[in-house]
């Protein structure tokens, strides 16, 4: 005689899409997104220039295309302690791009050797971390970046750097019910020149209130590697029920020397812009970003929902720096994404 059927219930706790893991009581959600991008032209992210023409031998430019396949899961259970909780956000891309410079047996480059356009695959863990009541571990944004809520709803937001992203972080966030909230961590950074090389690490610390009519957020970061800060205060209006604006400043200790937290061009940054909801498919995202260093983008998009789970987004970047002649330029950007 077969055994009865075990029917999978629907765990309404966090939201929609959550199930219980059969003969548990840890809910489980698995989503993510199908993505497709396209970009040209020499501003923004822009697409390939200058890669090398295989039947002329001259150079030409072309499109850089992203197709993206992101795998999310998200186990959550309650306990005496508060909601225990594991993300896990992995990303499969496969892309355009081109070749790097060969080098000879005595390292210099090899002139015309690299440039030409290829196809790359990769895979990256965008974020896996644990939490637990209000602490976080694991791999996941700097919370220099996304305590501030990046920099506005476009998606090519950092032609002025803001702030870092992947890195080992351990933090600690309180919400409290009055729109206050404060958060620490303590941040590994990346790359060979921000890695830790001490058993000092990178700390990064912040305050935001929010309430219906927007909020405000600051945070600042010390770089242990360099020894250097960084901050950002950033504000949030809500102008209407359709359209909100947010401006944000950032500046640095030493623009001189390497800054995890301060990429940016010189001493100070500030960026601007908003969001409107044109229609109920159509969102509007603008943005201005400009630095010290006479670094300047202007970025403008529309998120349209072409149906339910479905969106496409037509964007265009202008990006300039007014101290050097001739590096301006225009680039456009199409996303089609599939959210599940």
């Amino acid at each position: 005689e077969p055994e009865p059927m075990e029917y999978v219930r629907v765990c309404d706790v966090y939201g929609a899409g959550f199930y219980y893991i059969p003969g548990t009581e840890t809910c489980l959600r698995v989503g993510g997104y199908l993505r497709y991008d396209i970009r040209a032209g020499d501003g923004g992210y822009g697409g390939l220039n200058d890669v090398n023409d295989r039947l002329d031998g001259g150079t030409d430019d072309t499109y850089f295309k992203r197709a993206r396949a992101a795998v999310q899961l998200d186990a959550r259970s309650e306990t005496e302690l508060g909601t225990l909780r594991a993300y896990i956000h992995l990303n499969f891309n496969w892309d355009t791009g081109v070749t790097a410079d060969a080098r000879d047996a005595t390292g210099a480059i090899i002139v015309g050797s690299g440039n030409d356009t290829t196809t790359t695959t990769g895979v990256a863990i965008n974020h896996a971390y644990i939490e637990l009541g209000g602490f976080r571990i694991g791999k996941t944004d700097s919370l220099f970046s996304t305590f501030t809520g990046y920099a506005g709803g476009v998606i090519q937001d950092d032609l002025v750097f803001y702030g870092p992203f992947d890195t080992h972080q351990i933090a600690y966030t309180y919400t409290g019910g009055n729109g206050f909230s404060a958060a620490v961590a303590l941040e590994e950074g990346n790359g060979s020149t921000f890695t830790l090389d001490s058993y000092v690490p990178h700390v990064v610390a912040g305050a935001s209130y929010t309430q219906g009519w927007g909020g405000v957020s600051a945070v600042v970061g010390y770089d242990s590697v360099w020894e250097e800060w960084a901050g950002k205060v950033r504000l949030d209006v809500n102008a209407t029920e359709t359209v909100s604006l947010f401006i944000m400043g950032g500046w640095q200790s030493d623009a001189d020397k390497p800054n995890f937290y301060a990429q940016w061009g010189g001493d100070w940054a500030v960026w601007g812009g908003g969001s409107a909801q044109l229609t109920e498919k159509a969102k509007l995202n603008v943005q201005l970003s400009y630095d010290e260093d006479e670094n300047f983008a202007a970025v403008a998009g529309v998120n349209y929902r072409l149906v339910p789970g479905l969106t496409i987004t037509p964007e265009i970047a202008y990006t300039d720096n007014f101290d050097v002649d001739g590096v301006d330029g225009v680039g456009g950007f199409l996303r089609f994404q599939r959210n599940f």
